[in-house]
């Protein structure tokens, strides 16, 4: 490791597990926004003005406000898979370096969507509430609390990228029939998991559940809207752990409400933390979550890690191995 004479100064918009956080303090001198919830933006502009380095996370926007505030800023390291609370073309232009943290959170987040699955389907939540509220006074009666079976149904999964090919791979545990949809080409869901890839509206009208498995882009906005909600059987379920804006959520109100869908089990929505009164909260036929599909020791230590990793190789002169906008090095090439 190259031992800096004055050390990079870096600001942390939340705390970080440790793991990760010990390797940032040993190279950086770094500073830690100390609350649980989100510094405000004006906030991390005072903060950024003498930094060469940003650990941010989804929930921080970046852009052009904050860049204008941070003349010494020349990497973005995100505690993330995603990046849409990113600027990337304005960071690029200015040949500022965004990484993120793919991949480790992979295998966290689909057992997270197939637990949504389960639950919403087996309705477990509202029978976690039934036994505790003491409305379960009879010991056993056919028709308590039925609920749809997983194994042997369809699954049909939007985006088959690394996660959506996961949960393709958990539904063959369940004997499930595989149908997917993805604007990129992926033999291998076809060729590994025996999947059969299908436009959208066939794959809401045969799904007996929906799995959301799309980045957040202009092209995915509302893409689960009023007219394919319309399409799914009023037996299926919608599970969302991809990103909130990609479900029209007045949509999904209305279809679960008139119960011309089975139920959704969501961990993420369009505004976060979604309100209190949010009509979606009072139905009892949706499961839902903080977005903490990732939230696992393992995954967020891991994570953690790399978000160091990716900041020491830059300042040591060396691609970060998690480089979001390579067309940066165009203009602004590292040293090794």
């Amino acid at each position: 490791m190259v031992n800096y004479m004055a050390k990079p100064k870096v600001y942390i918009t939340r705390e970080l597990p440790e793991r990760g956080l010990s390797i940032i303090k040993k190279h950086f001198e770094a500073e830690v926004w100390p609350e649980y919830a989100p510094p405000p933006k004006k906030v991390i502009v005072e903060k950024v003005r003498n930094v060469e380095g940003l650990v941010s996370l989804l929930s921080d926007k970046i852009d052009s406000e904050v860049f204008n505030a941070a003349p010494k800023l020349k990497i973005v390291s995100q505690l993330a898979v995603g990046f849409d609370n990113i600027d990337i073309a304005e960071a690029t232009k200015r040949g500022i370096y965004v990484t993120n943290t793919p991949e480790v959170l992979t295998d966290t987040t689909a057992d997270f969507a197939w637990a949504l699955l389960m639950a919403v389907a087996r309705r477990v939540v509202e029978a976690d509430k039934y036994v505790r509220t003491g409305l379960w006074r009879v010991s056993w009666h056919p028709s308590m609390l039925q609920g749809r079976d997983v194994y042997g149904a369809t699954i049909g999964i939007v985006g088959a990228g690394r996660i959506g090919y996961a949960m393709a791979k958990r539904a063959t545990g369940f004997n499930m029939k595989i149908l997917f949809y993805d604007v990129i080409p992926r033999p291998e869901m076809e060729k590994d998991l025996g999947a059969k890839k299908v436009d959208l509206d066939t794959l809401f009208r045969e799904s007996d559940f929906v799995s959301i498995h799309v980045p957040l882009m202009k092209e995915t906005h509302h893409l689960v809207n009023r007219e394919r909600l319309g399409l799914m059987k009023t037996t299926a379920y919608l599970i969302n752990n991809s990103r909130g804006p990609v479900v029209d959520e007045n949509a999904l109100y209305e279809a679960l409400k008139e119960r011309r869908i089975g139920g959704a089990g969501l961990d993420v929505f369009e505004q976060e933390p979604t309100p209190l009164d949010n009509p979606l909260l009072k139905l009892d036929n949706v499961v839902v979550a903080p977005h903490i599909s990732s939230a696992s020791y393992e995954t967020r230590s891991r994570m953690s890690e790399m978000v160091a990793e990716n900041l020491v190789a830059f300042f040591e002169g060396k691609r970060p191995p998690n480089l979001v906008n390579p067309d940066v090095m165009k203009t602004h090439p590292l040293t090794k």
